[in-house]
């Protein structure tokens, strides 16, 4: 019976998650709770900020917000959580799993769990290509958008220094030689200003990689300085950016998915082939031309390959979609741009929501004096030609 609900897509949990309640007039519904729901939206825009679950666990702790379980009994709900002895205490978990239930986005997710039988009856985590999903099943508290960001951001480490310290850009700065993340560093006896991002490859001069050093509030100015040119463009002259970025999005996704296709071509073509080999070689074990022990180890080997093969499909597959929505993604991109054309200062927030990465090439001392050049690739768009704009828009 619980089968047939969920692949109808009724939510199979009992429990609702902190931020909704049950409907009244229908149990399998849920609605906003608006007050609970505050809370949610005030996590994920800390997480959008680069704060870590650590991090938001104790701010919360300190703004002595109550925490889903201590909220819930204090209205009357019922919940398996054991009751804490400080009802302001977040546990770090409990920040984790908000951050990445997609339930938050509007959807019903059922079958997150299974059982291998009847007589063992121990709780395994489902992949999540396997969980089924229904869109659309209650009103959404965090848009898709910032959900999906969320995750990219989760999958980034923020390391805090010795001093505590973190900076804004943490896990978006990389080296544009070697490709390595840049190290954030900073000391309790140098001024702010001293703070800077350094090549993880570099070591003393021994490293593979040069130091690529660059001062923490040079690099707030550089890329506050280029997204405000990206952002002015767009609000002045969308139409242009449109039409340059679509010439440019189209040239380089046209690559990209003909080499995605072609590798997409050879892994499905293998695939077939190894099947055709296992059968062979069971065939020449019932035969007895090959033993079983030959028989067990060539036929693991060849399961081992097509479970690779199928993780490389899946992958090419979903850069294939990716490149093909390229267009949609610009129109998401200059969405989010608008969204900022009064911004007067660089925010996290909205440094999170434009700027997927930052690279910091090598310091060019030809002409007497350090310059520095940094390259920045957008969210959904990748990397935007502000200087070939800027030169069209004064000719």
């Amino acid at each position: 019976m619980n089968k047939a609900k969920g692949e109808r897509g009724v939510p199979l949990t009992v429990h609702v998650p902190f931020g909704y309640r049950k409907d009244p007039e229908d149990k399998t519904r849920w609605v906003v709770d608006e007050a609970a729901a505050v809370v949610v939206k005030r996590i994920f825009k800390l997480c959008m900020e680069g704060r870590g679950p650590t991090q938001i666990a104790r701010l919360l702790r300190e703004e002595r917000v109550l925490n889903p379980t201590a909220y819930k009994r204090q209205i009357g709900i019922n919940t398996p959580s054991p009751e804490t002895g400080d009802p302001y205490h977040w546990n770090t978990n409990t920040v984790v799993h908000i951050l990445e239930r997609r339930e938050y986005t509007g959807c019903s997710v059922n079958f997150k769990t299974y059982t291998n039988s009847i007589w063992d009856r121990k709780q395994r985590d489902t992949p999540l290509e396997k969980q089924a999903v229904f869109y659309n099943t209650h009103p959404a508290i965090i848009g898709q958008e910032v959900f999906d960001k969320v995750q990219e951001i989760r999958q980034q480490r923020h390391r805090r220094t010795k001093t505590g310290k973190s900076s804004l850009f943490s896990g978006m700065v990389y080296c544009a030689d070697c490709g390595a993340k840049m190290r954030y560093c900073t000391t309790s006896y140098l001024e702010k200003r001293q703070d800077h991002f350094v090549c993880a490859n570099y070591r003393n001069n021994t490293g593979s990689c040069s130091a690529h050093f660059i001062r923490a509030v040079v690099l707030e100015d550089l890329v506050w300085m280029h997204m405000k040119a990206v952002i002015s463009y767009v609000a002045r002259y969308e139409k242009h950016f449109r039409e340059v970025m679509e010439r440019k999005l189209r040239l380089s996704g046209e690559e990209a998915i003909c080499g995605h296709r072609k590798h997409l071509a050879q892994a499905e073509k293998r695939l077939t082939e190894l099947d055709r080999l296992f059968l062979r070689i069971y065939e020449d074990n019932v035969a007895g031309r090959i033993s079983d022990e030959r028989f067990a180890m060539m036929s693991k080997a060849y399961e081992d390959e097509q479970a690779q093969l199928k993780v490389e499909i899946q992958t090419l597959q979903r850069e294939i979609e990716a490149q093909e929505r390229q267009i949609e993604n610009l129109e998401r991109f200059i969405q989010r741009a608008h969204k900022y054309e009064d911004l007067d200062e660089l925010t996290p927030y909205a440094l999170r929501e434009l700027v997927k990465a930052i690279y910091i090439e090598a310091p060019d001392k030809s002409s007497g004096k350090r310059r520095q050049n940094i390259r920045i690739s957008y969210d959904l768009v990748g990397f935007i030609p502000v200087e070939e704009l800027l030169k069209q828009e004064t000719a």
